[in-house]
């Protein structure tokens, strides 16, 4: 595993937003807990609103702004799994 890894969703070459796959595994599964957390805390406060209007763009959007952390926290998650498992095999 490289040493930096971009994040997924980027195209960018080069890739200016990436993880450290050599950070401590505690550092990297906390980074994930926060951002997988924060998408939680927005969801439950929507799912538990009486009311919710909005239009089919603003919800797009809306999806795609939760995805982003979302998807960040999967990608370091896939580092701390990576990490474990090579740690197993010794």
């Amino acid at each position: 595993m490289e040493r930096y890894m971009p994040l997924t969703g980027i195209d960018l070459v080069p890739a200016s937003l990436l993880i450290d796959t050599q950070a401590p595994l505690d550092v990297l599964q906390a980074a994930a807990d926060y951002r997988i957390r924060t998408v939680t805390q927005v969801l439950e406060n929507i799912a538990f609103r009486a009311e919710l209007g909005c239009d089919t763009v603003v919800l797009k959007d809306f999806c795609q702004l939760l995805a982003i952390p979302l998807r960040d926290g999967c990608d370091l998650l896939d580092v701390v799994g990576r990490r474990l498992r090579a740690q197993a095999k010794g």
